[in-house]
């Protein structure tokens, strides 16, 4: 017991502190883990056996030494706790159970005709099979009149576009509350024709007075060509747009955009490069090359 305790405390102890330590500080790996955790529970299923094993072999002791008490002598008590069987009466219930008939009958089970010598019994399908065989038949009626005739249920390939059609859903709507989660150090490049009109909504509602209407270039810089003051990488277009350039005239768009906005904004505004609108301003900035 003392040897047991201490596996089980083990087994515990290192079950438990994975789960209250930091997934960034664990000593072990999610596999791991779960292999201890697997290993854990299997451990408990057999020690629960055992255990049941064990009381029942304690009430059958104890059973042996109130019956050894009453009087009750060893063959006595041995047949007590292990009467035996009747097997023909087991034998007569399988028969029933399986509707079939005993070995004994078979002389008058023969038919009159016979071919080749060989004779045939007259010993019908058990009623069990029957019913087997006839709930099958109604269960393909039920299914061809559910599923090809009303059209009370979808079809497999029906099934599956309706399930895609959900999913597509569903992935739209994590996708609308995960967008505003991007910042300058997560932004993607997208070439995405629903991310860049998006984007030119934007440009076209809050850029459009500086950049002028093609990106040219009015007030502010020309957004079209090599050159960038503040960097023409997707990460530093998002960054310039969230928190502006105040000495230069650029405000702070955090506040009036969202994370989503500004992230197709600067898809847009990466789209520009190479248009060549005219009248655009001269080259600012350094040169950046893709």
């Amino acid at each position: 017991m003392k040897y047991l305790r201490t596996t089980l405390l083990l087994g515990l102890g290192l079950f438990v502190l994975p789960v209250f330590a930091d997934d960034d500080h664990s000593l072990l790996s999610g596999d791991t883990e779960n292999y201890i955790g697997y290993g854990i529970i299997i451990a408990v299923l057999v020690l629960f056996i055992v255990a049941l094993l064990v009381i029942l072999r304690a009430i059958k002791v104890l059973t042996k030494a109130l019956l050894k008490s009453q009087g009750y002598t060893e063959d006595a008590i041995v047949a007590e706790l292990k009467p035996v069987k009747d097997k023909k009466k087991q034998q007569e219930a399988w028969l029933k159970l399986w509707s079939l008939r005993p070995m004994s009958e078979e002389k008058n089970l023969l038919m009159e005709h016979e071919f080749d010598g060989i004779q045939e019994l007259d010993n019908p399908t058990p009623a069990w099979f029957m019913y087997l065989f006839y709930a099958t038949i109604t269960f393909a009626v039920c299914y061809l009149l559910i599923y090809h005739v009303f059209d009370l249920a979808p079809l497999q390939y029906q099934e599956y576009k309706n399930e895609m059609t959900q999913a597509a859903v569903e992935k739209k709507a994590y996708l609308s509350k995960t967008a505003n989660l991007v910042d300058e150090t997560t932004v993607k490049l997208s070439t995405d024709p629903a991310v860049l009109a998006d984007g030119k909504v934007v440009f076209t509602t809050n850029c459009l007075p500086c950049h002028g209407p093609q990106g040219g270039g009015i007030v502010g810089p020309n957004l079209t060509d090599d050159y960038w003051i503040h960097g023409g990488k997707i990460g530093d277009i998002f960054k310039t747009i969230k928190y502006g350039v105040l000495t230069k005239g650029m405000p702070t768009w955090e506040k009036q955009l969202s994370a989503k906005q500004i992230a197709d904004v600067s898809n847009f505004i990466k789209s520009l490069r190479g248009t060549n609108p005219p009248n655009a301003k001269a080259p600012q900035g350094t040169k950046e090359v893709d």
